[in-house]
Parts: structure tokens; C-alpha cells; sequence
């Protein structure tokens, strides 16, 4: 075994990069912020697993520049399709479709398989001058008050130790990190049967719906349309709870068309080439904490969800998007240390109560016609009680905005060049930013932070935040709310210590 003498140093060493590293490499590196990002694999992830991507994604992907691409490449959610054997029973929407509106822009679900996510999320990265090092793993760490050094094992056996201010675990669910450290993961199962995915081309099936045999003979068999590929996903669950598919075994195109003939009933339909294949058995499971000493955890590496309603991929991207102006505030704006705290703190909470949510879904989902409501789409998690919300309004009236909320986009029109913007132009960005819906204006506001006051044109300003002065922090939540410009700069300094 080789061994790379020099210690190379970075700021922050991400270990996975699925779309939780990915989204956090590319948040570090549109803030200037030395990296490394390591993956065990030899590529990215090459199924669709996590495809979903809720609106409150969307937002996010808009601020890291990918939205367009992701759009591009994805679709709406397909009605479903629901089937009885050869025949049709009846078509159903399993998500309430909503138009835009000026708050929300993205109002529905896009569909897009996750190795696809990934792709465009690892070009965006190339882009802003990082990179992934694949069949790289992290094989060992130990921390130190100042920083974590780390060992990397490269593909040819060859060891490099690397220094680093923070780790970030974002190594999914059978995380190496989490288990160095010892941190406890409770979970139970959320459903004793078991499940077999593929990725696979079937012909003789539209692809206009979302197609689904409930009562199918040895479990349910779903089968959706990918976007723009011509595979389809195929979701096939055990009845039997003893049941032990082998993605090997039961994965190949031979094995695929024999499941498919005896739950559908249907000979017409040929399974072709077989992309990927996965077997899971639905769990949920959550970390004691997200922290410990000079090491994070993220994504699946924190929680675990059932895969209903769409909920684990989207919390984890939110895990790297929090974490990541959090790690910019301390190690480029001066904030101390602790300020790394409210990582966990906002977190765990969001976590838990996704995590119930993915579980009620679930067994929801077992009368075979699902339906997906508003507090799926994750435009309504926030941080109220969180030490970096500070609402100091008073007689507020019901419904107001608050701190702790995600901050609403609006149209508007800016008052230095005349163009007409949103409100999410002015936010994007890796700077805070300063509503100021008041006549004082704000003082003592440091040069990252934007001051906008909006020229309302058509009062969706207005109708959205009401008055007064409102901290936009940069990932998008309000940090403070406030009647008095005074406020603003004393709240500014506690992002930055």
C-alpha cells in the first residue's frame, strides 16, 4: 500500500456525494470555500430511486443555478393508472395540482429520476471549479479541538491523510461516519414487507399515467414512466413478510417478465433491459444528534424515511443547504464555533416530524389510492423556535408572516434600475439580504448583506410580508421581523459573531 507523505488541508471533507454532498460542495464552492468531496463509488448513483423533488427543492435548486437543467430533464407527476389484472379501473391524481401563485412559484412536484439529479447536480459543481473523487473512501478520522484528520484510501490502495476543519457525513444510511463516532440511530421497521425496485425498459405500457395494480396476486406492482429515458420504474411489494427478493436473482430481465405476467396478468407486456435493481424493506430511523465535536451528519446519514410521500431526499437537500452558510458564517464571517449548533437544532426537529409524516403516508398508501397533500411539498418548514429567529412584531394577525418562515417570493421591481425582479432574483445568492418595507433605513449592515427596498407595483410585497424590516437569511428563511430599522444591525452581528 502507497502512502501520500504531505498532508493536504481543506476547510470542510464531505464523505458521500449523493445529492446531500453534492448540494452542500456546491454551496461551499459558490462561497469560496475549500473542499473535498469523496465517494466510495465509481460513479454516482445509477438508480431512480429518490424521484421526487418537492417545491421547497425546487427553490433551493433555483438559488444553486441548476433549476433550468432539472426542469429540463424532469416532468410532472403522471396520473396514476389503477388496474384490476387486463383491466382498467380507474385513473387517479395522487398529488392536489396547483397553478403558481407570486409566493410560490413552483407549486407541484417534479418528477426526475435520482442518478439523473445527481448528473446535474455534479456538472453544476464542475462548473464553479470542484469535482468529485470517486472510489475514494474515507477510512478512518480522529478530532481534535481545531479540526478532524482524516485518512483516504484512493482506488490503487493508495492512503493520503487529510486535514480538515469540519467533516461532513453525508454517506446514506449505513453511514461509516455515524458509526466512527458512535452516535445512536434508533429506528423500528415501518412495514415488514419487503420491496423490489428496478429500473427497466417494459413495452406494450403507455406512458402517459403512472400505472398500478394494488391487489395484484403476491403484492402490489407499480410501474411509472421515467423522464426521458425509456425505462420504467417498477416497484413490486411482498405480501409474504418472509419474502427474501435478490436484486441478482429476481433483478434480471427473465425474472422481471415472469413478475410482471403473474401480478399483472398480462402477456402483452415484455420486459426489456434492466438499468438497476434495488431490494428495501421500509424503515425509519433518526440520529440522537447531528453533531459531534467537529463532525456533522447529513441526509440519510441522520434519517431514514419510507420512500412515501417523498420526503427523504427533499429533507436531506435541506440538511445540506442549512449547513452550508452556517460553515461559510464561521469559517469566512467570524461567527464562533457554537453558532455551528443551530445546525442541529433546527434540524432534528424537521427530521422528526418528516419522519412521521413519511410514516402516516405510508400506511396511508395501503388502500391503493394514494393522495398527496400540501405538507408534503415542504413549503411550510420552518424554524419558530430556533435561537436564530427573532420575531419582534407584536398583534400580529392570523396567518402573518413570521420568523422562523420560509421567506415568499414576489414580483416586483427594483428601485435602482427600474426592472421588473422577484424577490427570489434579489435573495439568490450566497448573501443575506435586508427587506426593508419601512421608511428608516437600516445601519451597521455588513457588506454580504444585500439592503432591498422593493417598488411594489402590484402589491404582492405587501400582501405577502405586510411592513417593516425583514432578514432574509441565506438559505431562504427569515431571521428576523421587525417594526424598528434599529434591529437590523444588532441581529446582523450575530450571524457573524
Amino acid at each position: 500500500m502507497n502512502t501520500i507523505d504531505a498532508t493536504t488541508h481543506t476547510d470542510v471533507l464531505i464523505a458521500g456525494a449523493g445529492p446531500t454532498g453534492l448540494v452542500l460542495a456546491i454551496d461551499l464552492a459558490r462561497r469560496g470555500i475549500r473542499h473535498r468531496l469523496v465517494d466510495l463509488a465509481d460513479r454516482g448513483f445509477p438508480g431512480s430511486r429518490g424521484a421526487g423533488l418537492q417545491p421547497r427543492s425546487l427553490e433551493v435548486f433555483e438559488d444553486l443555478g441548476v433549476l433550468g437543467a432539472m426542469r429540463a430533464a424532469g416532468g410532472p407527476c403522471p396520473p396514476l393508472m389503477l388496474w384490476e389484472g387486463d383491466r382498467q379501473v380507474r385513473e387517479w391524481d395522487m398529488f392536489v395540482r396547483a397553478e403558481p401563485t407570486p409566493a410560490v412559484p413552483y407549486g407541484e412536484i417534479l418528477m426526475l429520476p435520482q442518478w439523473r439529479t445527481v448528473e446535474i447536480l455534479a456538472a453544476r459543481l464542475e462548473e464553479l471549479g470542484g469535482h468529485v473523487d470517486f472510489e475514494t473512501e474515507l477510512t478512518g478520522f480522529d478530532q481534535d479541538e481545531d479540526g478532524v484528520t482524516a485518512t483516504l484510501t484512493g482506488p490503487d490502495g493508495t492512503t493520503e491523510t487529510v486535514r480538515a476543519r469540519y467533516l461532513v457525513g453525508a454517506d446514506g444510511g449505513r453511514s461509516s461516519v455515524r458509526r466512527a463516532l458512535d452516535v445512536g440511530f434508533a429506528g423500528e421497521p415501518v412495514d415488514e414487507r419487503v420491496s423490489l425496485l428496478a429500473d427497466v425498459v417494459v413495452d406494450g405500457l403507455e406512458r402517459t399515467h403512472w400505472h398500478v395494480w394494488p391487489e395484484a396476486p403476491g403484492g402490489r406492482l407499480m410501474l411509472r414512466p421515467l423522464e426521458g429515458v425509456e425505462t420504467f420504474q417498477l416497484v413490486a411489494r411482498y405480501e409474504d413478510p418472509d419474502a427474501q427478493p435478490d436484486p441478482q436473482r429476481d433483478g434480471t430481465t427473465e425474472a422481471l417478465q415472469r413478475l410482471i405476467e403473474e401480478r399483472t396478468g398480462r402477456s402483452d407486456l415484455k420486459a426489456g433491459e434492466v438499468h438497476w435493481t434495488s431490494a428495501f424493506r421500509p424503515r425509519m430511523a433518526m440520529v440522537e444528534r447531528f453533531r459531534s465535536g467537529r463532525v456533522f451528519l447529513a441526509g440519510d446519514a441522520a434519517h431514514v424515511h419510507s420512500p412515501a410521500g417523498g420526503q427523504g431526499l427533499n429533507t436531506s437537500i435541506q440538511d445540506a443547504y442549512n449547513l452550508g452558510w452556517k460553515l461559510d458564517a464561521v469559517l469566512r464571517r467570524g461567527a464562533p464555533d457554537s453558532f455551528l449548533d443551530t445546525y442541529g437544532s433546527e434540524r432534528m426537529g424537521v427530521a422528526a416530524d418528516v419522519l412521521g409524516l413519511s410514516t402516516r403516508i405510508h400506511h396511508e398508501d395501503d388502500g391503493g389510492q394514494p393522495r398527496r397533500g400540501p405538507e408534503t411539498l415542504q413549503l411550510h418548514v420552518g424554524y419558530p423556535e430556533s435561537p436564530l429567529s427573532r420575531e419582534l412584531r407584536h398583534d400580529l394577525p392570523e396567518g402573518a408572516l413570521r420568523a422562523g418562515d420560509r421567506a415568499p417570493d414576489a414580483p416586483c421591481e427594483d428601485p435602482a434600475s427600474g426592472a421588473r425582479v422577484r424577490l427570489f432574483d434579489v435573495f439568490q445568492g450566497p448573501h443575506a439580504t435586508v427587506l426593508a418595507l419601512g421608511d428608516a433605513e437600516p445601519a451597521a449592515v455588513p457588506e454580504w448583506v444585500r439592503v432591498f427596498r422593493p417598488v411594489d407595483v402590484d402589491g404582492h410585497v405587501k400582501e405577502a410580508y405586510g411592513s417593516g424590516y425583514f432578514v432574509i437569511r441565506p438559505d431562504g428563511y427569515v431571521g428576523l421581523a421587525t417594526d424598528d430599522a434599529e434591529d437590523v444591525g444588532a441581529y446582523l452581528a450575530t450571524l457573524t459573531g
